[in-house]
């Protein structure tokens, strides 16, 4: 898989991707991530990527020429299966989401910044619009990494336990249950017995359980 994301401020990325499994994933070659800045792709001697809003109002718009630029110099190179722009009136990011486009290719990230892109961007490049939150940030360089995380770890072979995954809050519309390490006891608060029996289906019966009343308490919407 190759994620292209395109930014004004590339630097804020730089530490995301170079640790952890982030980094692991890319060295073991599961993940080709490459992060474009987009005043290299603007012709102004200032590089600048923004400009004043027609009509007036506070704050700036991100031009639509570096983006158009970058974009179409990376479509010329290979296809791509979505142009995601990040931004709060986009699609609510979920599980299911990061589910599909971990079976994608090649994607492409535009974060935002300022007061947003020039709508154009959107009408002619932007094949899918998500939103992490009903917050505002100062850029789509956060929502971008979030994302990115949350594909990466599906892929198969980044997680030393393919398994792990697949267990975790979301998945099946589910939370996570309670997990446990040593010690078995710590200052009269036991393991539940059923973790330390060693018995496989008595434990995904209990993990079931629990991970069910724990959704039912905290987050009831996801059984709906």
């Amino acid at each position: 898989m190759r994620i292209d994301i395109l930014t004004c401020l590339p630097r804020l990325l730089d530490s995301f991707f170079a640790h952890s499994i982030l980094q692991r994933a890319q060295q073991g070659g599961f993940v080709e991530v490459v992060i474009h800045d987009l005043r290299d792709f603007t012709l102004d001697k200032h590089r600048r990527v923004d400009d004043y809003a027609f009509g007036g109002g506070a704050g700036m718009v991100m031009s639509i020429e570096p983006i158009a630029r970058c974009i179409r110099a990376l479509q010329a190179e290979r296809t791509y299966d979505e142009v995601i722009y990040v931004t709060p009136d986009g699609e609510r990011f979920d599980q299911r989401t990061a589910n599909r486009l971990s079976l994608t290719q090649n994607l492409i990230i535009l974060c935002g910044h300022y007061k947003g892109v020039d709508e154009r961007v959107r009408e002619l490049f932007i094949t899918k619009e998500i939103s992490v939150g009903d917050y505002v940030l100062s850029g789509g360089e956060l929502p971008a990494a979030v994302i990115s995380d949350a594909i990466i770890r599906l892929l198969p072979g980044v997680l030393n336990d393919e398994t792990s995954a697949l267990t975790d809050s979301f998945q099946d519309d589910l939370l996570a249950p309670p997990v446990y390490t040593r010690p078995a006891e710590f200052e009269g608060h036991a393991v539940p017995e059923v973790l330390l029996s060693g018995h496989e289906a008595k434990i995904n019966e209990w993990r079931f359980e629990k991970a069910l009343e724990r959704t039912k308490q905290r987050r009831p919407d996801l059984l709906q």
